[in-house]
């Protein structure tokens, strides 16, 4: 039985990552040489094709600790919304309400213009 699962898994990979006959050319517009996008479908849900994952839900950081006002000199507060790159990690991500999100950009921005916060890092 293991045999047959390990069996099936090169075949179904096999005609996306190769483009096949009739599959048209790699560079097209559908993505890259993987097809289905960037990053690939997942039929089951999950890794292993189990159905749907459990995802926790997210709450507001600053809801939960009542705080109302988010100070741009606070740096070691902002880094932890600003990504490695430098760029301002999206809500979807951090679990910030859209109206601390929003107050969170603006104190970013501004610790930024006074050079507390890069703009971007260079790698």
């Amino acid at each position: 039985m293991a045999d047959e699962v390990q069996g099936n898994a090169p075949q179904g990979g096999a005609p996306a990552q190769g483009g096949g006959p009739g599959g048209g050319s790699s560079g097209g517009p559908g993505g890259g040489p993987g097809g289905g996008g960037p990053r690939g479908p997942r039929p089951g849900g999950g890794p292993g094709g189990r159905g749907k994952f459990f995802r926790r839900k997210k709450v507001c950081k600053f809801c939960t600790e009542k705080i109302d006002a988010i100070p741009y000199r606070d740096v070691r507060l902002l880094q932890g919304f600003v990504a490695e790159r430098g760029k301002i990690v999206p809500r979807r991500l951090t679990g910030v309400c859209t109206t601390h999100q929003r107050r969170l950009t603006r104190a970013i921005k501004q610790a930024r213009n006074i050079a507390l916060l890069p703009f971007a890092t260079h790698h």
